[in-house]
Formats: C-alpha cells, structure tokens, sequence
C-alpha cells in the first residue's frame, strides 16, 4: 500500500504549506515533520508519496 492512500499522510500533507510558511523550514525539516506527522519512517521508497510531498514542499517555497 502507498502513502497517499493513508489518511495520516494526507493530513499531514494539507498542513505541510502552512509548517513551511511559519517555520521557514528547509526541505530536510519539512521532510521530519511530514514522517513524524504521517507516523511513517520514511517516504523515499514511496515514489509517488515522495512527489506529492516535493511538489508541496516546492510550492510552499514558491510561496514564502
């Protein structure tokens, strides 16, 4: 099963933009906080997770 189907992950993924706006985070604090909060040990061998918290994580960017 993958991350994006995980209701954990894709809450944690809807406050993502918003841990980046106030904290200013980098992408390896973003990337902390996105597994602590989707209670999972890591998402690099989720491809499809991965991208949909880089992309997030970049659009965040963009917007701070």
């Amino acid at each position: 099963m993958t991350l994006i189907q995980d209701s954990a992950f894709l809450n944690a993924l809807e406050g993502l933009q918003d841990f980046v706006l106030n904290t200013n985070a980098d992408c390896d604090m973003a990337y902390d906080w996105m597994c602590d909060q989707a209670e999972c040990y890591t998402l690099a061998y989720d491809i499809p997770a991965w991208h949909l918290f880089f992309e997030t994580f970049l659009g965040a960017k963009d917007n701070s």
